[in-house]
């Protein structure tokens, strides 16, 4: 006889507990929609915009490195080197990852410091088509520092579902 709480509702089993809970994971991953409708209101810069507030961004210190050719848009491979010894005084304090022609541009926000040792960092990304893809460098002092790198996407990260 399986246990009972004081009033005498049954207590779910552990293979109830399981059963529910893949149950409800399945529902949510399939009820998920594939990707976002992308609309080209003509702004590309509007992310970069609202992130550098009206400071000056300038190029050089960032590198950011993407295959030319991503033959699936929904791994792809990318690396952001800044050029910063990372003391004190100066280090990368932000770095944003930005892909206007995706659904949300805002793609990546990485928080680092002085003591992180070194501005480089590795992640995959999704694109949902071919772009120019950008990464801004926020350094301690507020400036921004930018890099950019265009990828030809064969096969979209966001299909339309129907």
């Amino acid at each position: 006889m399986p246990a009972a709480d004081p009033s005498g509702v049954p207590l779910p089993n552990r293979r109830t507990v399981m059963a529910g809970t893949a149950a409800t994971f399945a529902f949510g991953v399939s009820a998920l929609p594939v990707c976002a409708a992308y609309t080209d209101d003509g702004d590309d810069t509007a992310a970069i915009r609202n992130i550098a507030n009206g400071r000056k961004i300038m190029a050089d210190r960032v590198t950011l490195t993407l295959p030319e050719l991503a033959e699936n848009g929904n791994v792809v491979s990318l690396t952001v080197d800044v050029a910063s010894p990372m003391t004190p005084t100066d280090y990368v304090k932000t770095i944003h990852i930005i892909a206007s022609k995706n659904p949300l541009a805002n793609i990546v926000r990485l928080n680092l410091g002085p003591r992180s040792g070194r501005a480089r960092v590795q992640t995959t990304i999704r694109l949902a088509t071919t772009q120019t893809v950008t990464a801004l460098a926020e350094m301690g002092d507020g400036t921004l520092w930018s890099g950019t790198s265009t990828v030809l996407v064969t096969l979209s990260a966001c299909l339309d579902g129907g």
